[in-house]
Formats: structure tokens, sequence, C-alpha cells
């Protein structure tokens, strides 16, 4: 099979990364509580929030990107998938500058250095390399790059990308809802990398 994945909140997580930076800077009290989703709540609500937000984002996503953690049962999935010989690329939309960042940090270098970090590329570890990761600036060039790709299945976080009218009909979509929001959508779902690694590669929901 050829089995394309996102990256941002699909294999590399960013609750504890966005919690600390944001108290760091003073953008949420040392007292709160909760990851992204809420981080970005709060800042938003500040004066000129979505600047902050997007400010924040870059930071986190570049200089803080060693505070991002390896999602649960990705890298078990990741070694199955090399076992058994399935061919697998990661797809992102990420621009390679983070928006309101005066050091111009690469967003794309420092996720590279993450994977690698990881093992991604190593022998013993997912059997990726880095030509089979693409980083595409939109979400039209990223749906585009999973269409050339022929793939097999995609797994995203995103309902907007798996619903895109663009998206190729081809693909098994998969979208990975860790909270359990998504309710009804016309593709597989599943709220833990377990649950993906038995509908993917073994067939079972």
């Amino acid at each position: 099979m050829r089995i394309g994945i996102d990256f941002d909140n699909t294999i590399a997580g960013y609750d504890a990364a966005f919690l600390a930076a944001a108290q760091s800077e003073g953008l949420v009290e040392r007292t709160f509580t909760g990851g992204k989703t809420a981080v970005r709540e709060a800042v938003r609500n500040l004066e000129d929030g979505e600047r902050k937000w997007q400010a924040l984002q870059g930071r986190v996503y570049g200089a803080h990107m060693d505070r991002a953690a390896l999602i649960p049962g990705v890298a078990e999935f990741l070694k199955q998938c090399a076992d058994q010989a399935h061919d697998v690329f990661i797809v992102s939309h990420k621009t390679e500058y983070g928006h309101f960042d005066p050091d111009r940090i690469n967003l794309r270098k420092a996720a590279m250095a993450w994977m690698e970090k990881q093992g991604f590329f190593s022998n013993d570890g997912s059997g990726l390399s880095p030509d089979q990761v693409f980083f595409e600036s939109t979400r039209a060039e990223k749906i585009a790059r999973i269409k050339a790709l022929s793939l097999d299945i995609f797994i995203d976080d995103l309902p907007e990308v798996l619903s895109d009218p663009a998206f190729p009909t081809g693909p098994q979509r998969v979208l990975f809802d860790p909270g359990g929001l998504a309710g009804l959508v016309p593709y597989d779902t599943a709220t833990q990398w377990t649950e993906i690694t038995k509908g993917v590669l073994h067939g079972a929901a």
C-alpha cells in the first residue's frame, strides 16, 4: 500500500508545547491548564489576539519544535508499515517561515530535525527517508501532492482537508480525531493510533 500521513497534530503533538510557550510568554497564567485548542482560544481572546496566536504558532513550530511530542502509537504504526513493506509518505501544509517571527527560523527544517531526532530516518526506525516527506505552502498544494502520489490511504486530523472538494477520490480517508469531536463524517475516524493500525494494517475497525 501507499500510505500518506499529515504531520502537525497527526504525527507531532503540541499540547504541552503550546501550554509551556504561552505560559512562559505571559499569554496565559501559570495556573492555566489545557492543550493547544484551549491555549488558542485564550490567546485569540486577548487584545490583538489573532496576531499573537499566529506569532505563538511560529515560535512553537520553529524555536520550540523540540517540545513537540510523538503522538502515542505513531512509532508502532510506522514500524509495522516498514515490516510489511508499505510505502509511507508524510504530506504536510507547512510554510517555510512562521508569521511574525523575527528570527526567521525555517519551520520545515525544524520539523525535519525533529523527525530525525525521533529516529524516523534510521535503518531500525520507521524506514522512511527524507525524500518521502513533502511540505507544501498551501492546502491546495498539499491536496495536489496527495493526488500526485497516487495514495491508497491518507490520514489527517483536519476534516476540512479530507472533505475538500478537490481531494482525490482514490485514497481511503482516515480522520485522526483524538477528541472524538468530528461527529458524522463520510470517512473512517479514529481517536487513537492503535485504531488506525488495526483498521489500516490489519483490516479491523
